[in-house]
């Protein structure tokens, strides 16, 4: 192959055509033009959608394409997502929708519709399925995959694939993704955020010296916190962890501290592992004896409610909606479910979904099992975000932050509800 004799291999994006050296590909005409010495040889690849829920709407909306649009509003009261000609203006998500209506007056506001986000999900997954069983997705827009092996399947190598996935996304599901190609999980997910949207990047040898001038927040997991720490030690950019060696690192930063020095010089051993992902999370209990009268059945419910809840946190998920499981005497299951106004992981709210649902199965049957899940699944940003419809979702959420600071310090028995006494 002529592009892979060269120094840098090239690739038209649009057409999937050797691009020769030129700015524009000859066979084409597009400049989307991506080169890279080691292009055709790397092979982990992570997968992000643009502006997801936003590109959902304006895709249904073609009228929207050039305006800048929020989603979020209506009994809500803060954005959850913004496209990008919005953000142009300085939208961003979990910020207030008054002061994303201040910055942005243009604005249309989409209130969000998160079954319509799952389904264009499914799709983007479905079509990353066909290129490798190696996915593993990381939320409901974004995933991470491993090609290795997979160019006699497809007759080209990963680069080639990925870009003839991208416009088949566009082209049967309608929203655009960014693609980041490297070594390593680590790096192809840094990729992937430096060419949005529409973006291709590609990352290989050269990963530490991209990484040096970096700020420490770059990396994945370094929060607010972290990078306080770093910074009372004069560690700010990633070229100051680069230069420790193991036992300075672990002596400064603690046992976590190699592990922080290895992610700044772009290494990463992680493999793309398809059954990482959290399809669902639930809890249910099986009772001593059948139960059949509503305030028996609701005393474990608000029990399970709590335990739903703090597993959604620990994986940093949220519930879209609520699904309730039982199991009568004669082993008969019953499911049902409903949609949430809004996401979260308050034990109150999930509580109290569940047991309407719980209020219309109380006829009279005994049930010897009761369960509750969260279903959709959706990322732990969204949950219980600020209303301005309703002044009291923030003191819930503080009330709920204040017990688990109690129970995290004292044990799970230091406080709790009346309703979960036996």
């Amino acid at each position: 192959m002529a592009a892979a004799a060269r120094l840098m291999a090239a690739l038209c994006r649009d057409c999937g055509a050797d691009p020769g050296e030129g700015p524009v590909c000859p066979a084409c005409g597009s400049r989307r033009i991506v080169r890279h010495a080691e292009l055709f040889t790397l092979h982990i690849a992570h997968v992000d959608c643009d502006a997801f829920y936003a590109s959902v709407e304006k895709r249904d909306r073609p009228e929207l394409a050039a305006r800048p649009v929020i989603v979020g509003g209506g009994v809500r009261g803060v954005v959850t997502a913004a496209c990008y000609v919005a953000r142009i203006y300085g939208v961003r998500s979990a910020m207030p929708m008054f002061k994303a209506l201040q910055a942005c007056p243009d604005a249309v506001v989409i209130r969000p519709d998160f079954s319509k986000y799952v389904e264009a999900s499914h799709q983007v997954r479905a079509l990353m399925g066909r290129l490798t069983p190696l996915v593993q997705p990381l939320s409901i827009d974004e995933a991470v995959l491993d090609l290795a092996g997979t160019a006699a399947l497809h007759g080209a190598p990963p680069a080639v694939v990925l870009a003839r996935f991208a416009r088949e996304v566009e082209a049967q599901v309608g929203v655009t993704v960014s693609i980041g190609l490297a070594r390593n999980r680590l790096m192809a997910k840094i990729a992937a955020g430096r060419d949005k949207p529409r973006g291709f990047c590609v990352i290989g040898a050269e990963a530490r010296e991209i990484l040096a001038p970096e700020p420490v927040r770059l990396l994945p997991g370094v929060g607010p916190k972290l990078a306080n720490r770093l910074q009372a030690q004069g560690i700010t950019r990633l070229a100051h962890l680069q230069g420790l060696d193991e036992r300075e690192a672990r002596r400064r930063l603690g046992d976590d501290g190699p592990a922080l020095v290895r992610r700044a010089r772009g290494e990463d051993d992680r493999r793309v592992n398809p059954e990482r992902e959290t399809k669902s999370i639930s809890a249910e209990t099986t009772f001593d004896v059948d139960l059949s009268r509503a305030e028996e059945l609701e005393r474990p419910l608000w029990r399970l409610a709590e335990k739903l809840a703090g597993r959604l946190k620990k994986e940093d998920f949220c519930a879209g909606g609520v699904v309730l499981k039982l199991k009568t005497s004669a082993f008969a299951i019953r499911t049902r479910a409903q949609r949430l106004a809004s996401p979260t992981r308050l034990p109150d709210l999930l509580f109290e979904a569940a047991r309407g649902l719980l209020a219309r199965e109380t006829d009279g049957t005994a049930y010897r099992l009761i369960g509750i899940g969260a279903a959709p699944l959706l990322p732990g940003h969204l949950a219980d975000q600020p209303d301005l419809a309703d002044p009291e979702a923030p003191r819930r959420v503080a009330a709920q932050a204040a017990i688990d600071a109690l129970r995290s310090k004292f044990g799970a028995a230091v406080i709790g509800k009346g309703r979960g006494l036996k």
